[in-house]
């Protein structure tokens, strides 16, 4: 793994936020590949109950400034950066005061799903794409973690397909069962086919309930780890059948080698 560079972009990374399956393997998998002399970026969305100075973050003036056309708004793009404590793993943070500011991930206080979280994930997979071309740092694999993150292969697939930048990029995505109750805004397909996604793909997210959209995510990675012991039965068929490798779920004790194989094996 020496040289290669993976990017990893997620929902949820420790030490930034709570722990839980999807912010402690986003910690995990790149320390490995770390570790083994991989070349590693993390991207998360800067909530606003990140705390900046706790951790540091400063924000990357040279790559802050551009804006990102979501559902026909002009939204500024933020870039802010940290370091994981020990690590020297640079964790690079999209940042936007209106869909990142309010001291919260997913819901408000009261358990509310935010209504444009569906607004938020594009921002969030446009930010990575964008600042990932400004960095001229072309991954080799890009590995994606939880469903805020879950809209970058489609997007990469799609929007950026004539890229050249992304040509030989290999996308593997975890699927967790961390997700979220009922659906994203009924105008969800309407907003992706604002951004020329494929018809094709949108009739998956007609319904955009959470199960959905991981079977988007699937459909436009090039191989799959179940990140979850107990996966929705639905997920785990919807994998199996995919024909795209996969790695079925390993215990904390025994990925590591799984995932460094099947990474050389199915991605390199």
């Amino acid at each position: 793994m020496k040289d290669k560079r993976i990017l990893y972009v997620s929902s949820e990374v420790v030490p930034y936020l709570a722990e839980n399956e999807v912010s402690i393997q986003s910690y995990e998998f790149p320390k490995m590949i770390n570790d083994l002399g991989g070349q590693i970026r993390i991207f998360m969305p800067r909530y606003g109950n990140i705390n900046e100075r706790r951790h540091q973050l400063h924000e990357v003036i040279r790559l802050s400034g551009m804006n990102l056309v979501v559902n026909d708004m002009d939204m500024p793009l933020i870039i802010k950066v940290a370091s994981i404590p020990k690590e020297r793993i640079q964790v690079y943070f999209i940042d936007n005061d209106e869909y990142f500011k309010r001291k919260a991930t997913f819901s408000d206080e009261e358990g509310n799903f935010f209504t444009d979280n569906d607004e938020r994930a594009i921002f969030f997979a446009k930010g990575v794409v964008e600042t990932v071309k400004k960095l001229n740092w072309v991954p080799d694999v890009i590995h994606v973690h939880g469903w805020m993150a879950a809209l970058l292969p489609v997007y990469l697939k799609h929007y950026y397909k004539n890229e050249g930048i992304f040509t030989d990029t290999k996308i593997v995505s975890s699927i967790y069962n961390s997700g979220f109750e009922g659906t994203l805004e009924t105008n969800f397909k309407d907003k992706l086919a604002f951004d020329a996604i494929g018809e094709n793909a949108l009739k998956t997210v007609e319904d955009p309930t959470f199960e959905n959209l991981m079977k988007l995510t699937i459909d436009h990675s090039d191989a799959l780890i179940i990140g979850s012991e107990e996966l929705n039965p639905n997920l785990t068929k919807y994998i199996e059948t995919s024909e795209k490798p996969f790695l079925p779920f390993e215990p904390k004790d025994k990925i590591k080698d799984e995932y460094v194989d099947f990474i050389r094996k199915n991605l390199f």
